[in-house]
């Protein structure tokens, strides 16, 4: 076994540590799903292992959450308590990001969540995993955006104060050091 092939199954092996360990730590947001089953159904899924892979190396902190979907669909989903920080300063999309002509932040949450291979949480499912694990209580969180909303420039966003989940809308070309997106991928 060559030193990259050993290095990168290390990697593995270690991710598949951290998500089992925090899938045990973490039972109330997956109480009818088995461990064994996910990891059986990630081992041959090269595509979702890498998107949560991702999801991992941002600070997302990805768990199996089981009320996302229908009941035999597996969600990993960001649950960093505070909207992951290697994803934050971001703009809406490419089409707000492209419309600013100064002080353009590094990228846009859109594309950056089609390069993870991941898909933005929508509001419902935000409030989903409100209702199971408080998050964003210091920070804020893109969600995916009616079209009629966003084609008069603006872009929603959620958070967590007072008790309750808030929705606001702010123009998509905003970008704050306290507002990242959340994301899932679905393993099959």
């Amino acid at each position: 076994m060559s030193k990259s092939t050993s290095s990168t199954a290390k990697v593995k092996n270690d991710l598949i540590g951290t998500l089992k360990a925090r899938f045990q730590k973490h039972m109330y947001r997956h109480p009818a799903v088995e461990w064994g089953m996910v990891e059986n159904k990630l081992a041959g899924n090269k595509k979702v292992y890498a998107a949560i892979q991702e999801m991992e190396s941002t600070g997302g902190e990805p768990d199996v959450v089981s009320k996302m979907g229908k009941a035999n669909e597996i969600f990993f989903v960001d649950c960093a308590p505070e909207s992951p920080a290697g994803r934050r300063s971001l703009c809406y999309d490419k089409e707000a990001w492209t419309s600013r002509k100064e002080n353009r932040p590094a990228g846009n949450c859109m594309d950056l969540a089609v390069k993870m291979g991941v898909t933005i949480l929508s509001e419902e499912q935000y409030r989903v995993l409100q209702a199971i694990e408080t998050v964003d209580q210091k920070t804020s969180s893109w969600v995916l955006t009616p079209a009629a909303i966003r084609q008069k420039g603006g872009a929603l966003f959620c958070d967590y104060r007072y008790g309750q989940t808030f929705i606001y809308h702010n123009g998509a070309s905003s970008y704050y050091a306290a507002r990242g997106f959340r994301g899932f991928v679905l393993l099959q």
